[in-house]
């Protein structure tokens, strides 16, 4: 597939090199290699502004199945994605930073609008990080959350406490509830797939799939006492964080934002109606101390600075804080986050990459998420009309992997070995990145 990237950029870097390998990939930007990573990548770089329509030429637009724009300025890459969809018929994907800008162009795409040209695909960064941070911030002690079959199956990820019942126990063993399969575990820096055998350790982070109903049961026997999160505090009042209180304040939880502009208060006091505003500095100690931050069921720290959400994230876990999920915009940093103990790092460009990956699959096997910062991926593979039917112990997988859901029609099926795939069937398959390419070719020959 030919993908022309506009934007030389920390993000551009990022989707070059998730997508180079397999193939063929044009940069565009003014600057040549503004990050002197993309040397290092197999690529085509040409000089200019994709917003030029002889630039543009230049690239081979018209050879071109994926546009991408994704430089710092939304106009930039709008007027880009517009010009490469009026002289081509190539998938436009435009970065947005700006919500009127996401939900504009949106628009421009309804039947009741008549347009010759648009943009297919609209991604704003912050809108899918506030998504996945609301979704485990729902869900008590959870490190992840990801949901599938519109809510009704879903993926988990916990970490095993020193004083829990299922250290040094065998997966066999565990009883955990029906309907229920861990799929995943991360041991130190490690992620793999553990079978029955598998001897359960303190600070394991284990990932589980599931019926939500059952995930429940298993959640509240085996990873905390009490089953809602009550109270949240958001260090940072930005989009994400204002964004992120508008969802929270609907389910009626205790919420609290800090905030160290004045005019910013202000602002958040009219949008909000349920939350209360602290002017101050999340990185003061004294005023941590004063609001009882570590009280709070969960932390989040999302402004948008690294350094701040690392220093604020370490002060309320000093404190006593339960759980602290921390933003993260350079992808760098997140193993740094980790390593100091913070206990959920979320990168909008990770959600973002996942986003892609989903908009340009070409085949019937897409990626629903990637968890553990994309160590491990959840596949959704699409079983082909003229499938002869199998069990799942007879289909010999070519590399480790563990079918965790099925979709078949309305039904949610949580497999086990003597489960029938059969056609029509939608698999939800959990396997490590490394293994990821090698399950995906094995299911591109039976389509």
């Amino acid at each position: 597939m030919k993908i022309i990237i506009f934007g030389a950029n920390e993000l551009g870097l990022m989707i070059a090199t998730e997508f180079y390998t397999d193939n063929d990939i044009t940069v565009i930007d003014d600057e040549q290699y503004k990050v002197e990573a993309f040397n290092k990548l197999d690529i085509s770089f040409i000089t200019g502004n994709a917003s030029n329509i002889e630039i543009l030429k230049q690239a081979k637009i018209k050879d071109a199945e994926v546009f991408i724009a994704c430089t710092a300025s939304d106009e930039l890459n709008i007027v880009a994605c517009l010009t490469a969809k009026r002289i081509s018929t190539v998938k436009t994907i435009c970065f947005v930073r700006k919500e009127e800008y996401k939900y504009s162009l949106g628009l421009a795409k309804d039947a009741e609008y008549n347009c010759d040209f648009y943009v297919d695909n609209v991604i704003w960064p912050e809108e899918l990080l506030t998504q996945e941070i609301f979704r485990i911030i729902t869900v008590a002690k959870a490190l992840d959350v990801e949901h599938f079959a519109d809510g009704r199956a879903r993926l988990l990820e916990y970490k095993i406490a020193p004083n829990s019942v299922l250290v040094n126990g065998m997966v066999k063993n565990c009883n955990f509830p029906k309907d229920t399969l861990i799929v995943g575990i991360t041991r130190g820096d490690e992620l793999f797939i553990p079978n029955g055998e598998t001897i359960l350790h303190e600070n394991d982070k284990i990932i589980f799939m599931g019926l939500s109903n059952s995930l429940d049961i298993l959640a509240g026997k085996f990873f905390h006492e009490k089953e809602f999160v009550k109270t949240v505090v958001i260090i940072g009042g930005g989009n994400v964080g204002l964004k992120l209180a508008k969802k929270l304040e609907n389910l009626k939880l205790n919420l609290k934002i800090i905030e160290k502009d004045d005019a910013r208060c202000e602002y958040l006091a009219q949008e909000l109606d349920n939350t209360l505003i602290i002017n101050g500095d999340g990185t003061d100690l004294e005023l941590l101390n004063e609001e009882d931050v570590a009280s709070a069921d969960v932390v989040v720290s999302v402004t948008n600075n690294d350094e701040k959400n690392l220093l604020c994230s370490l002060l309320v876990k000093h404190l006593g804080a339960g759980r602290v999920i921390s933003r993260v915009t350079k992808t760098t940093n997140v193993t740094l986050f980790e390593r100091v103990g913070i206990d959920i790092t979320i990168s909008s460009r990770t959600a973002a990459l996942n986003e892609i990956k989903n908009n340009i699959k070409e085949t019937n096997i897409g990626i629903l998420a990637t968890v553990e910062q994309g160590k491990g991926e959840v596949l959704v593979i699409e079983i082909p009309e003229n499938y002869e039917s199998k069990k799942i112990m007879d289909i010999k997988l070519p590399a480790k992997a563990i079918v965790g859901i099925i979709q078949r029609r309305k039904r949610i099926i949580i497999p086990n070995g003597a489960t029938q795939v059969t056609s029509g069937d939608n698999l939800i398959i959990f396997t490590t990145s490394e293994n990821a390419p090698i399950i995906k070719e094995f299911f591109e020959e039976i389509a």
